[in-house]
Order: structure tokens, then sequence, then C-alpha cells
């Protein structure tokens, strides 16, 4: 949304056919440039000037730090100096100057004294094979001229800051912690020491120097300089509310001493505590330390954006070893910023607002005309019949030439408006005839093509099902009398065999079993095609015997196979169901289940209690027994189909027997369900109910295909 529509409310395209509008955006258009142009130009100084002037600031504080520093080292040389002239001190040295004794515990004592009156970490007396001895210090007594002080900046390992004092080894060691925009910590601790030195050397009468004074301070968890530099540079009133002004001293990239706080914005009761041991930032530390050069910028310090500048420190040898660092941060600045901003542009707003009310005002009178106009306008398109007429001006002025015109004109449309709407009722009453006519056509080809599908259906099925029946009874009459003939001779067998039968008893139980069997697939056959000649019996039974039997049966039909039958029969409730119709769907999946493998594989079958909702806690129905191969699977267009009589893929099949299957489950009130993924395996599952139920209506009721989404 433009500036304009927030303002007035209106979109570009009412002001284009609005001339007020365009008026009063002609007239406020410099208006608005101007007062914009004055935002950016005032915008543009700020950044410029005022971000300068803070880097400015900053660049004088990092000056005023470095000289405090140098001031405590000059401060340090003229302590020293002072111990020194003391008559305390030039009482208890002069027997060790002049060789009367060379024990230093007197002396010590009273340089003890003086180092905690002087705010010093060590001040120690030493000889010159002392210093000889020591590389610093050695390197410290040759840039000595003459007789005067000499101070410099040096680091000291945890054992060298041990052999001065065993406590500084311990006031050294800082816990180091990883730090936002910086390199990780290679150690955890901090052990190394940055210390402020002075060596000043003690001549004796003859102007000999055979003893030196030893001391300084350790920076390494020392809040007084950086409290004291801070307090210099960032008194009360020298920044903006909320703006925190730090100082700290670096070992390296190491906060050894720092008033930038742990927690910038404490809770109640928690302290800002000091971030010792956090690191500075990559690009500062690589620009700073590596490169020795002064940063003067934004930099990232430990938790916050601050206004920042950094100094290398080098030591007595000039090599860099630290930072000196002050700053405040940037957010208050740039919170008040953003502020001058906000109240800028609300100045906008407001000049630009009264200033389209005095135009619009002052225009009034002359937009009275072309407002009658446009309310005229407004009306005809809503419908209504209405005419300029007078617009009380002049019969020259322009508007009341072009009202004129426009009436008009308006008459003529409304004359054309009334002839066109006359024909177009006569073609719309014309068209929807034809169409009422087309739509009645249709719908009769519509269902005329339906009954004629329906008609071809059922004539197919018709024809499979009469053709299996004369096919089954055919069937049925040439095996029913070799079977009797079988069952008969197999009597007679066990008879003439007398006690020798023992020995065959199995297989003569197993043929007759067998022939028995043979009998009830012949009256399943019969059952299928002529359903309501035959009423098989159902009894109530256990599923997990009949899983049994059919295992038994299925072996010799599946040895030549290297298939693999798992079981997990776990089903308790018992179902009324024909058992040996049972037994035959069962074999007949297992046997499609091992024929759907090439030539290996395994076969699982499973039964448990079936509940409503497979909610264990919910009502008992039945049984569900499901028979998984890891075969070929089923191609979805063959899923639907697999029902049908006489619907095979395979060259040896008859297509009846899933056909048959699904009959018998059907005819007692059960469900079958397949779920195929192709290349993965089949999953067939029937559900039993307790007590047998009256079968469906619909051919395919009860019977749910569920192809899989990787089929």
């Amino acid at each position: 949304m433009s500036l304009f529509e927030q303002i007035f409310g209106v979109s570009y395209q009412n002001v284009k056919a609005k001339v007020r509008y365009r008026i009063l955006i002609l007239t406020l258009l410099p208006i608005l440039l101007t007062l914009v142009s004055l935002v950016f130009i005032t915008i543009y100084w700020n950044i410029s000037y005022t971000g300068n002037q803070l880097f400015m600031k900053v660049k004088a504080d990092l000056a005023v730090a470095n000289n405090t520093l140098q001031a405590n080292q000059a401060r340090q040389e003229e302590e020293l100096e002072n111990v020194v002239n003391s008559y305390v001190f030039q009482q208890r040295f002069r027997p060790i100057i002049n060789g009367l004794e060379r024990r230093t515990d007197a002396i010590n004592t009273c340089l003890v004294f003086r180092k905690q009156q002087l705010h010093l970490d060590f001040l120690r007396l030493i000889s010159v094979e002392d210093v000889q001895a020591d590389p610093d210090l050695r390197l410290m007594q040759s840039k000595i001229q003459g007789q005067q002080a000499y101070s410099g900046l040096m680091v000291l390992n945890e054992r060298q800051l041990a052999r001065i004092n065993p406590m500084l080894a311990e006031k050294a060691r800082i816990p180091l912690m990883a730090t936002l925009r910086a390199q990780p910590p290679k150690k955890q601790f901090e052990t190394d020491g940055m210390l402020s030195r002075t060596l000043l050397p003690i001549p004796n009468a003859k102007g000999e120097v055979s003893w030196y004074l030893d001391g300084g301070i350790l920076f390494n968890r020392n809040t007084h300089i950086v409290d004291t530099i801070r307090n210099l540079v960032y008194d009360r009133g020298t920044l903006p509310e909320r703006s925190i002004g730090t100082v700290t001293i670096f070992l390296d990239n190491v906060r050894i001493s720092t008033n930038v706080p742990l927690h910038f914005f404490p809770k109640e009761g928690e302290d800002r505590g000091r971030a010792l041991g956090s690191l500075v930032s990559e690009d500062v530390r690589d620009d700073v330390l590596v490169e020795g050069k002064t940063w003067v910028d934004r930099a990232f310090v430990f938790d916050d954006w601050f206004i920042s500048a950094y100094a290398p420190l080098t030591d007595i040898r000039g090599k860099r070893i630290g930072m000196i660092y002050t700053g405040f941060s940037e957010s208050p600045f740039v919170h008040n910023y953003l502020l001058n901003i906000i109240e800028l542009g609300t100045i906008l707003m407001l000049v630009l607002f009264v200033s389209g009310l005095l135009v619009y005002r002052g225009a009034y009178s002359l937009l009275q005309p072309i407002e009658r106009i446009h309310h005229v306008v407004k009306g005809v398109q809503a419908g209504r019949n209405l005419r300029i007429g007078s617009l009380g001006l002049e019969r020259d002025n322009e508007l009341t030439h072009l009202a004129e015109q426009f009436d008009r004109m308006l008459d003529q449309l409304q004359l054309r408006n009334t002839q066109i709407q006359a024909a177009a009722e006569q073609l719309e009453m014309k068209v929807e005839e034809r169409t009422r006519s087309l739509k009645e056509r249709t719908r009769e080809l519509q269902q005329n093509v339906q009954l004629l599908n329906e008609t071809r259906q059922q004539m197919v099925i018709n024809e499979k099902l009469t053709a299996l029946g004369e096919l089954t009874a055919g069937i049925a009459h040439e095996i029913n009398n070799p079977t009797a003939v079988i069952l008969g001779n197999m009597e007679l067998l066990r008879y003439e065999l007398g006690d020798n039968a023992q020995v065959v008893e199995e297989e003569i139980k197993l043929i007759i079993q067998q022939v028995g069997r043979i009998s009830t697939i012949i009256r399943s056959l019969l059952q299928y095609s002529r359903p309501g000649e035959f009423n098989a019996p159902l009894e109530m039974h256990q599923i997990t015997p009949i899983i049994e039997e059919m295992l038994v049966l299925v072996r010799h039909s599946i040895k030549q196979q290297e298939v693999v039958l798992n079981t997990e029969l776990n089903a308790s409730y018992p179902v009324q169901v024909n058992r040996p119709q049972l037994l035959q769907v069962l074999i007949n999946l297992v046997i499609n289940a091992a024929h759907a493998m090439a030539g290996n594989g395994q076969i699982w079958i499973r039964t448990k209690d079936w509940y409503r909702d497979n909610n264990t806690d919910g009502e008992l129905l039945g049984v569900q027994i499901e028979v998984e191969d890891e075969g070929r699977g089923i191609p979805p267009e063959s899923l639907s189909r697999i029902f049908d009589p006489f619907y095979t893929t395979r060259k040896d099949g008859t297509g009846l027997g899933l056909s048959l299957s699904y009959g018998i489950i059907k005819r007692i009130g059960g469900m079958i369900e397949v779920d195929s993924t192709v290349g993965e395996g089949t999953v067939f599952t029937i559900r039993l109910y307790h007590e047998a139920r009256e079968p469906a209506d619909g051919v395919y009721d009860g019977l749910h295909f569920t192809p899989s989404a990787k089929a």
C-alpha cells in the first residue's frame, strides 16, 4: 500500500477516476518530496556525523586508557624511588650494602609492608646476580640509563610467577569460556600472567650497583586499573541511559582484566559479574594481534555489539602480547536513532495531513460541480435513471458543456440498452429451451449406456455360472464313481489285511481322508454354481486344530519348493464354520502363496481373536486369520478381479480357487481383505464372526481390496 493510500484510504484506480484527488496529489506532491528529502538528508547527516563522532570519542577514550597505563608505570617508578629513599629502607639496607650483613629478612619485612601500602602485587630486593640469571630482568637492566628505573610489560608463565611469589601463579589462573564470534579456546585455563614491572637500581656510596628493587602489578584479575580508566572516560552523564562503558586488558585474546559484565541485564538479586576468561572476536584478533593495527569500529563484545577501540600492547622486547580496549554499548544509540526517525516520520505525516486538508477545503468550491457529475455517474452505474442537469455555472463554462453532452449521451445509451435487453431476453429463452432439450437427451443416453453395460455384465456372469454348473455336474458324476470304488476297496483292503493292516493304517486313513476331501471339493463346486441346492452344516470349532490339519495336508504339495511355513496361532475364541470348507479355503490360500514365490521363501500363518476397532478392551467379535507370503505381489489392475470366476494369471490355473474361497467365506457372513505390494508380497486376511451371519446381498459385499501405495 502506497503512502497516499495509507493517508486517504483510496486506491490508485479511484484516484485516477476522481479529479479532486488528482488535483490534491499535484498540490501535495512538491510538499511531500520536500519533506521526504528533508528526512533523508537528516538521516544521512545523523548517520555520518553522529557515527563519526562516536568513533572519534571511542578513539579518544582509547588514547586516555593508553596514557593511563603509561602514567601507572611512571607512578610505579616514582613509588619505588620513594621506597628506596625512605629512612626506614636506608637504615635497614645500609648494613647489607656495606657488606656487614647478608641476610635480607629485616628489609623484606619492610618491603612487604610497603607493597601492601602501595597496592603492588610484588616488591622484592634482588641482587645483581639474580638479575643476570633472569633473561627478562637482564634485558630490563640493559635498558636502564644511569640510575633511573625502567618499566615495561611482560608475560610470565606459571613457573616464573611462582618463583616471584606463589600467590601470583594462583591469582593469574583464569578459566576460559567459549565466546560468540571468537575462536574456540584451545585450553581450559589461562595460566600465564601479564605484569607491569619496574626495575630500579640501588647504588652504594661509590655509585656502584649491586642490588635492585623489583616491583610491579599483575593485570590478571586486577579490577583497579580498568575501573579507574572507566570512571575517568565514562563518568556519569557521558553516555545515554542504559549504555555501558567498558575497559578491558587482554593477554593475547583472553580478557584477564575487564569490567565487561557477564550479565548485561541481570535479574533481581543477580550480580552482573565480569566476563573474565572470555575471548575477543576473531576479526578483531586478526587485525590487532596478528597485523598490529588499531581497531576503531563496531565489534561484538562477549554478548552484544559495542562501539569499540582496540590497540595492541607490546612487551619489553617489542612483541605483541595483548590488547587494551575501550568501548560502549551500541544499542542505546541505535534506539535513540530509531526514535528520531519515528519522530521525523510522525512530523512528516502531520504536516502532509494538515497540508492536504487545507488544499482540499480550498478547492472544494471548484470541485463541487465535478462532485455532482461523479454522483450522477455512480447512480447510472447502479441502474438509476439520473441526469446532471444545471450546474449553476455560466453557459460558456467547460463543465457546463460537459454536463450537457453527458446527459445527451445517457439518453442515447438508455434507448440502446432497452433494445439490447429485449433482444437478449429472446436469445436467452431460445438458448434455455435448446439446453433443456440437450440435457434430457444426454441423460437418456447415459441411462441406456449404463443399462447396456449392466446387462452385458450380467449375461457374462450368468453364462459363466451356467457353464460352471454343467461342468461341475459332469465332473461330480465322473469323479464320484471312482472315489466310491476307491473308498470301497480301501475298506476291503483293510478287512483282507486284518491285523497286518496296522502297518499301513496311517496311509489307509490318509487315503480315505483325501477321498473324502475330493467329495467335499466336488460338493463345494456344486455349491458355488448352485448355492441353493446345498446347505453345508455349520458347527463351533477352534481355529488352531484346523490350521494344524491344513499344515499336514499342504506339506506334500509344497515339498518340492524350499518354502518355510511359520505359524503364530494365538486365537482362542471358537467360530461357527463348516470345517471341510474352511480347510479348503486355507489350503487354497497357502498353495497360492507358495506358487507366488520363485521356488523358495517364507509363508506366515497368523491367528488372533478379533475385537471391534482392534481394541482389546472392546467387544470380542470372532477370529482373524492372516496368510502372508513374500512373493511377487499382485498388480493393482488385477487386484479387483482375483475373486472373479475363471480369472487366473497361471497357465495351469482354473480361476475357481479364490472364487470358491470367497463364496465360502461370504455365505457365513465373513470378510476377506487383500493387501498386496508388487515385488514384496501379499497378505490375505479372513475375519470370521463367532456365530455365522446371513451373507450380504451384493456380489462383493464383505470383500475389501487394499492395494499398497508402493505397488
